[in-house]
């Protein structure tokens, strides 16, 4: 954001920083929101994400389409979060542990199969003009949305209803606050955990999508800060609520926009500081939603289960 536009110029780049920031923390938070609700953890998700990101870039680069680039992201998503559904469904199988595997896992696959991406230009999603009503450049970049962004903002509430008011949503309830009921009205808990887990791979790897076909917009080994892994946070601090994931998104983004925003206006006093801010908001939130007497009222009862 050009200094023309003076001290408004910051508002406006933490709001248009804040779309594209956002766009992959609610993708994987709400991908997380729906696997913990089925009463598993997938730590997973940071892998999940930059294969996503990776195989995003690649199909999009092969077929010269980038929807079929955020398709091809989220079928990968999806294997990988059927894989680890699968195995968590063996007996003795640490939800935890093969999280940090599946992490592990991801990330090596995606640096490995990614090398020969690094160099090739691919095709790039589009944005929505909201700003096409000005005259100034600054202030119409600010305002360009991704079109992967709007649909997060409309999956959110989608998303918070299903759960809340439809069979299927009942069951993935049920399930995460008590297996042994389930298995007593005749479901069976590890297919439900396992088909959403994979849902929310799938969402997961669109999220990984964004950032190589839109916002940074390359593919690159450093193109994820960490924000699979923020998400879980982030879904705690939104006490597993869909549509609180689409705030805290927002909030998250918001504050990873802080330090460009400020830099935009000549303001560069302290700028790795500011883009610290994310890391230091996410251990807020882990420290603050730590107790040692009592469990969150929401958090689904199968998750405090040792298994």
């Amino acid at each position: 954001m050009s200094a023309t536009l003076g001290l408004w110029g910051i508002p406006l780049a933490v709001l248009g920083g804040a779309t594209r920031v956002s766009t992959p923390f609610l993708f994987v938070s709400l991908g997380e929101c729906l696997t913990e609700r089925s009463g598993r953890v997938n730590l997973g998700l940071e892998g999940t994400l930059v294969m996503g990101a990776m195989s995003g870039y690649g199909v999009s680069y092969l077929t010269g389409s980038a929807w079929l680039g955020v398709l091809g992201a989220g079928v990968i998503g999806w294997l990988l979060g059927a894989l680890h559904g699968f195995i968590c469904g063996k007996p003795r199988v640490n939800d935890i542990a093969l999280g940090i595997a599946m992490m592990l896992l991801g990330v090596g696959l995606a640096f490995f199969l990614g090398k020969p991406l690094i160099q090739p230009t691919a095709p790039r999603l589009g944005a929505i003009p909201f700003g096409s009503f000005s005259d100034n450049l600054q202030l119409r970049a600010a305002l360009d949305v991704n079109v992967l962004f709007v649909f997060g903002v409309a999956l959110a509430p989608l998303l918070h209803f299903g759960l809340q008011n439809t069979r299927w949503g009942l069951v993935v309830r049920t399930v995460g606050e008590s297996a042994e009921a389930a298995r007593a009205l005749g479901y069976d808990v590890n297919r439900v955990r396992l088909l959403a887990t994979a849902a929310g791979g799938f969402l997961a790897g669109v999220g990984g999508s964004f950032l190589s076909l839109y916002y940074p917009g390359s593919w690159n080994e450093g193109l994820s800060s960490g924000q699979g892994l923020m998400a879980v946070a982030l879904v705690i601090f939104a006490r597993w609520s869909p549509k609180r994931c689409l705030y805290a998104s927002l909030l998250f983004g918001g504050a990873g926009a802080i330090g460009p925003a400020l830099q935009s206006v000549g303001i560069t006093t302290g700028y790795y500081l500011w883009n610290a801010a994310p890391y230091v908001l996410t251990l807020a939130i882990l420290v603050a939603s730590s107790s040692a007497t009592r469990a969150s009222a929401d958090m689904p009862a199968e998750l405090g289960v040792a298994r």
